[in-house]
């Protein structure tokens, strides 16, 4: 088999850590890091090269042009509560970020003539709803809804989904030799992502992971939206099975370049009680955070991941009551027990 070179970005990220697990164990593969701190050691022993530094930045990405990547997985961003907090910072490392690394895929797939994969998690956020009302109504929402986001999160993603697009198929379309078609790029819609091994860092979805992490070390927790308060989410394994699977997918099976995925889509009070039948003493509270709570209410209810299934397979491999008992519960264990 041929071994090919693969670049992942925030790759100290949630995502991140599980990602270069499941690539390393494919011996074919050079895997490349970056990440804007130190690459831990549990990631950096699996990487052929990795790189400290931000993705905005003319000499990192001069480096990475070196190399004749194959597949671009990138991770990096800025997320929703931070973001908001950050709007100026958020565009230039999400949008602009993404453009530069985008070109530069561009530029390396014309040097070794055959299009670098760029696969792209994108998320939730990109959609917004007018009212409460409609979401419930609305409940699985397809990729063409209610595409209005709310957040510079959501505005940056959608607006990199669309880059993303015109690279592969319009880039320089006026120009007198051919300019498109040396990327190729698709990208995963998530829900919430919950990760046994990895601490929440700056979503808004992240209430139901930081309750359990909070349960699990017997701290108290004010969950920052109301309990009836409903998203779709995924286990981190199938969140690196969408991203993997999208990446092997034959293009001509793919009829869209963004994909919803999700799992199961329990409300703040479903989590709650989950986490209390394994830790009964768990202090949860719900004290509403009235920004955090009126994005989250523009988001939907549930996603429609028809299109997913259709074109590549997706099929998730955990509900949420496996999820809690196979998956997070005995990992959850063990990371608080070492």
């Amino acid at each position: 088999m041929q071994k090919k070179t693969i670049l992942i970005t925030g790759i100290n990220g949630e995502i991140g850590h599980s990602l270069v697990e499941e690539i390393s164990k494919n011996s074919s593969n050079y895997i490349i890091g970056v990440d804007l701190q130190p690459i831990q050691e549990s990631i950096k022993k699996h990487c052929t090269a990795t790189f400290v530094g931000d993705i905005t930045s003319e000499e990192i990405i001069k480096e990475l042009s070196s190399y004749d990547i194959n597949e671009i997985y990138h991770l990096a961003a800025l997320l929703s509560t931070t973001a908001e907090k950050k709007p100026q910072l958020a565009h230039q490392v999400n949008a602009g970020g993404t453009f530069q690394l985008l070109e530069m895929a561009r530029s390396i797939g014309k040097r070794i003539s055959q299009p670098v994969k760029f696969i792209f998690p994108s998320t939730i956020a990109i959609y917004g709803i007018p009212t409460p009302e409609e979401k419930y109504a609305a409940n699985k929402v397809s990729e063409e809804q209610f595409l209005l986001p709310r957040t510079i999160y959501g505005a940056s993603k959608l607006y990199c989904e669309n880059l993303g697009k015109y690279f592969t198929e319009y880039y320089m379309q006026l120009s007198e030799t051919k300019e498109h078609g040396y990327v190729d790029f698709r990208a995963v819609r998530f829900p919430g992502l919950i990760s046994a091994f990895t601490v929440p860092s700056g979503g808004t979805s992240d209430y139901g992971p930081e309750m359990l992490h909070y349960a699990a070390q017997n701290k108290p927790y004010a969950c920052f939206v109301h309990a009836g308060a409903q998203l779709p989410f995924m286990a981190m394994p199938d969140a690196v099975d969408a991203l993997l699977n999208l990446a092997a997918a034959e293009k001509s099976s793919l009829r869209r370049h963004s994909y919803n995925v999700t799992s199961f889509a329990p409300t703040a009070q479903d989590f709650a009680t989950m986490i209390r039948n394994a830790y009964p003493s768990a202090v949860i509270t719900f004290e509403p955070q009235v920004k955090r709570q009126t994005i989250v209410e523009s988001w939907p209810a549930d996603l429609d991941d028809s299109m997913a299934a259709a074109d590549w397979a997706w099929k998730p491999k955990y509900s949420f009551e496996k999820a809690f008992a196979e998956y997070l519960l005995p990992n959850i264990l063990r990371r608080y027990l070492q």
